[in-house]
């Protein structure tokens, strides 16, 4: 379990470094997206992966472990759009205010891995990395249906929660990437 911890943290720790980039060179622009804009740029990066996992071509020079790191980091967007929408009418924010957000949102997901770690014993260890590319697909299907249904649902868990499994298992595929790297 210590191992899983010192791993995701690495694992956001670069995940964050990269969003920390982006939003000095870009701004916090991304706070014009609407949550299912998101849902749907992480549904477009799930889809490029399970292609390239199926497919014995790949024609951008990008792995699947820049489309992981893309899934959490706009999985984190959609959580702090979900807590914190967009009020300005330009939609800015201060810079260190996302990067803040940001940091809090780690903490929370970190929280809940340690969580279901312990209850489900490391079972994504056994895992194949594409089982889990099709649970990020479900969990982002599950999302666009509480999205059409205006966020109501009779007993399913909500958006967050949805979010927070997506970004975990996307964290567990990068683990078992670099592992397979070593």
């Amino acid at each position: 379990m210590n191992q899983t911890l010192a791993a995701f943290d690495k694992i956001v720790a670069e995940c964050f470094d990269i969003f920390e980039k982006k939003t000095r060179d870009y701004g916090t622009a991304w706070r014009i997206l609407r949550p299912a804009s998101l849902t749907d740029q992480i549904f477009i990066k799930a889809k490029r992966i399970r292609t390239l996992q199926s497919s014995q071509k790949q024609k951008v020079d990008e792995g699947m472990d820049v489309e992981f790191i893309g899934i959490i980091n706009y999985a984190i967007m959609a959580l702090i759009q979900l807590k914190h929408p967009p009020r300005d009418p330009d939609y800015k924010i201060d810079p260190q205010q996302a990067m803040d957000w940001y940091g809090e949102e780690s903490v929370i997901i970190k929280a809940l891995l340690e969580r279901k770690n312990h209850d489900y014993g490391e079972a994504w260890r056994d895992m194949r990395i594409s089982s889990m590319t099709d649970l990020i697909l479900m969990k982002l299907l599950r999302i666009k249906e509480i999205e059409d249904n205006a966020g109501k649902t009779l007993i399913s868990e909500g958006l967050d929660a949805n979010y927070q499994d997506i970004i975990n298992y996307g964290v567990f595929c990068l683990i078992k990437l670099k592992e397979q790297q070593s």
